[in-house]
């Protein structure tokens, strides 16, 4: 038992790391939602 198994909890060594496009994928993700929002919001406003 001196060498545990790679769990779900292992400081040392992450098994899932996201990588650092996900933030840039949900900042366009996040622009798209506001530009969709102001579209609509715009629309409803000068109608």
């Amino acid at each position: 038992m001196s060498t545990p198994e790679p769990t779900t909890h292992d400081p040392e060594q992450p098994r899932y790391e996201p990588p650092p496009s996900v933030g840039k994928l949900a900042l366009w993700v996040l622009l798209f939602v506001v530009a969709a929002v102001v579209v609509v919001l715009g629309g409803v406003y000068f109608t």
